[in-house]
Formats: C-alpha cells, structure tokens, sequence
C-alpha cells in the first residue's frame, strides 16, 4: 500500500514533473531540430534508467522470468537502457508531431502496411477491434486508424495526474478519436461496434479490476482481460492486430495492419473466450519476440496471481456488503 508520502508529495512532484517535460518538448520542437532533440533524450533515458532503481529491478527482473538467466554480464541492464531509449525517443516524437493530424503529414514518419486488412473488415460494417499491443508507439497506434480515416473510439483508464490526462485526451480527440474512459462501457463499446466503427482495445496488461482469465503470456500465466473476445461474441465484430514500431537508424515508425483474426467458437461462451483470447495472446507474444526492446517491460504483467485475485475480490466484496447496510 503507497505512503501518504508516496500520494501526496512524490506522485504529484513526479507527475509536475512529467507534465512539464511533454510540454517543453512540444515547445522546444519549435526551435530545435528533431534529430538533436531525439539524440537529447534518447541519452537522457539511457542515464535515468540507472538511477530508476525500482523500475530497473522489474525490468530486469521481467527479462530473467521470459528470457532464463543473463547470457553475458550486463545484458540486461543494457537491455533496460534500450528500452527506455526507445520509449523516451517515442514519446518525444509524439509530442513533436502533436499538431500532424492528416495522412499526408504522418507520411514523412511512418510506412503503413497491410492498410488493406483493416478496410476489408472496416467495410464489411460489423465493427473492428483494433488489437494493439503495449509496443513503445502504442499511442501512435491509436491515433493512426482516425487519421487513416476510419472513425475509431479508444477506451483507456485515466491518468492519474489530472493535467496530464487532460492533454493525452486532447491529442488523441484532435486526431479524430473518441476516448472513452474504461470504467462502466461496456454497453457504449458494445454501441460503437455495433454501428461499424473501429475500437481501440489493449490486453498486455495486469489489472485485477477488469474481468479476465489466468492464460499463457511468453510463457507463465498472466491475468488477462477478456473484454476483447466478450465483444466479439455480443457483437460479430473482426479482430484486426495492428502495432507501431521505431526504426532507430532512420527515426522513422512502421504501423503493421495484420489480417483479421478468424473467431473460434467452442463448446460455450466460457470456452470460447478463453480460447480465443488466449490466440490474442499468442499473437501479441509474437509481436513482442520479434521487437522485443520495444515492449514496455517495466509493468507488472504477471503481478495478479490467482491467491492475490481471490484476495482483491474477497475484499472488494465485503466493502459492497458494508456500502449496502449502510
């Protein structure tokens, strides 16, 4: 449990923080080249990630759970230093290209393949889940459906830092996609499908308060949300993967569009959820070992097991009993 500490002095200092920096990106952008600015941060990220000691244990620790021990000395912490090079330099160039919102504009940035597979499905009327992975430009590629020209919803949990959250918002709506936070949508979820639109959806992630299931994720039992598979089954929506990726050497992105997922249906809806989202992992795990420095290995994804979910859930139960007799 965080310290009153931790909430009231260092989150929000380290929030300011964060804030501050997005914005004096978008400013300096204006005045300084780009490749300096990236080559600026890209350093910067390298050192922080030494003195970031609690994030650089996860990280390393994460790499030992997936990969076995370290090959070489050092491996993984030069592994880290990638990682938030990468993720440093994504993010500037999110905050420098904040004001490109056409397809001509993102053009000089980013090669868009596979375009077809997400028009196929976008015209067939049923609605498209855009499966997108925590690839280091999952912003990008949750803005690029809009500017590509499909209408796209995008739900997410808010940011904890009320400014902060109030400008991701912005970028992402003046893109031309809806956000809508995660808590109590699914009616409106199900809605956006059902009327043909694009819905940005994310499931490498750990989160006890969203319904999931206990399936395999490169190799252990991850907690997994099932949101993904529900929808399809309420809604005949396609499942099309798509991901973002930087090429390093040319500060340049690739957004990958991959054909549209074929929905398995079993015995029941339990087992067709399971089953299929478990293929929604497998597709994300393929994703991440074939770009493996530009995932973000810094979460806690296999932090939920089941002893701590019964836990959550015995809790979060009682509280309801107390709230009802009150």
């Amino acid at each position: 449990m965080a310290t009153k500490f931790k909430i009231y002095v260092i989150r929000p200092v380290r929030d300011t923080i964060v804030y501050g920096l997005l914005w004096s990106v978008i400013t300096l952008s204006k005045f300084m080249p780009r490749k300096l600015l990236l080559a600026w941060h890209g350093f910067a990220a390298r050192q922080l990630y030494l003195l970031m000691t609690k994030t650089r244990r996860v990280i390393e620790r994460n790499l030992e759970f997936v990969f076995g021990p370290e090959k070489q000395d050092g491996e993984y912490k030069r592994f880290g230093q990638q990682v938030y090079a990468s993720l440093a330099k994504t993010f500037t160039d999110y905050a420098i290209l904040s004001k490109k919102k056409t397809r001509e504009q993102f053009s000089k940035y980013f090669k868009i393949n596979g375009e077809e597979h997400l028009q196929k499905a976008y015209n067939e009327g049923r609605g498209v889940i855009c499966l997108v992975p925590h690839t280091h430009g999952w912003e990008f590629s949750a803005i690029l459906p809009p500017i590509l020209g499909y209408k796209t919803t995008g739900v997410s949990s808010p940011i904890k830092n009320k400014a902060l959250d109030h400008m991701m918002v912005n970028l992402r709506e003046s893109r031309g996609m809806r956000d809508v936070e995660r808590i109590r949508c699914y009616d409106t979820l199900v809605d956006t499908l059902k009327s043909g639109e694009c819905l940005i959806m994310m499931i490498d992630h750990d989160s006890k308060s969203i319904k999931g299931e206990f399936l395999q994720f490169l190799g252990h039992q991850a907690y997994t949300p099932i949101g993904c598979a529900r929808l399809v089954i309420d809604t005949g929506a396609a499942v099309v993967p798509m991901y973002t990726v930087r090429d390093n050497e040319t500060n340049t992105y690739t957004f990958e569009i991959l054909p549209e997922v074929p929905f398995v249906t079993k015995s029941d809806t339990t087992d067709s959820i399971r089953y299929n989202t478990q293929i929604y992992n497998h597709i994300i795990e393929s994703i991440i070992r074939k770009y493996p420095q530009q995932w973000v290995w810094m979460q806690e994804r296999w932090k939920t097991t089941p002893e701590i979910l019964k836990q959550y859930l015995e809790a979060k139960a009682a509280k309801r009993q107390v709230a009802e007799k009150s």
